[in-house]
């Protein structure tokens, strides 16, 4: 595979890669799957109309194909999204998730999923932080890399730059010592950087931060996996700048669920 190629593995991502548009290039498909799958026949003639080269494959040759221990039948090379970093910092109100040096795709994709399931409007993977859009970290995400700006190969502090020049306040999360979460204001346009798996943030990354937050934990925990770090700021972010909506939807007897 070519570095401008990625891989899609399962019926569920590479719907999502075709529901985003992405440019399909070849399609595997084993044959053993398209007689008493339904669904994977239909979604095989679409992205045969949609032009993608279809291939239609034994099971041995699926199994040497996909990366997973058990195939779903039928994987896709497609290119690579262009995504920059102008386009991960410019939608309003912006919570972007800056990802420093997290090295378990699983980890990353699983960000991407919090991150979009919560309203972030971007995610910026720096440093040795693993490929978002390799197949480990985009099962992971589950779809969720191509609908949101995803971008990788930023220099942190770069990031941070870039960040301040368009009005956004950059928020450290640290292990401890920094403000706790439910008392830092998430509301303005933010840029929250997240560090690696046990590391955590260089003092570097901290200093060049305007502040630090961190999520209170009870008992003898010291840190969290850092998706559910994300996803708790993430949610919280979200908490913060609907809470005048949710009042005015329960005045006027409407709900929303989350």
């Amino acid at each position: 595979m070519t570095h401008d190629r990625i891989m899609l593995d399962g019926p569920r991502l590479v719907e999502a890669g075709r529901r985003a548009g992405l440019a399909f290039d070849t399609v595997a498909v084993a044959a053993s799957r398209l007689a008493r799958d339904p669904a994977l026949a239909t979604l095989s003639t679409a992205l045969d109309d949609d032009g993608a080269r279809l291939i239609s494959v034994t099971d041995p040759v699926m199994d040497a194909l996909s990366p997973v221990d058990t195939p779903s039948g039928i994987v896709a090379l497609v290119e690579r999204p262009a995504v920059s970093l102008d386009a991960a910092l410019a939608c309003p109100p912006q919570l972007v998730l800056g990802l420093s040096n997290l090295q378990n795709p699983g980890n990353v994709g699983a960000v991407i999923r919090a991150a979009e399931a919560g309203g972030a409007t971007g995610i910026v993977a720096s440093g040795m932080t693993a490929d978002p859009y390799g197949w480990k970290a985009l099962r992971g995400a589950m779809g969720s890399t191509f609908r949101m700006p995803v971008v990788m190969q930023v220099d942190p502090l770069a990031l941070i730059a870039q960040a301040r020049s368009r009005g956004l306040a950059v928020v450290a999360a640290t292990a401890r010592d920094g403000t706790p979460l439910n008392q830092c204001d998430l509301t303005a346009p933010t840029l929250v950087i997240l560090g690696g798996e046990g590391a955590g943030l260089t003092g570097e990354l901290v200093t060049a931060a305007d502040r630090a937050l961190s999520i209170p934990m009870q008992g003898g925990v010291e840190s969290l996996n850092v998706a559910t770090a994300a996803a708790l700021i993430v949610y919280e972010a979200f908490r913060q700048r609907h809470a005048g909506t949710h009042s005015s939807r329960a005045e006027q007897g409407g709900h929303e669920t989350w």
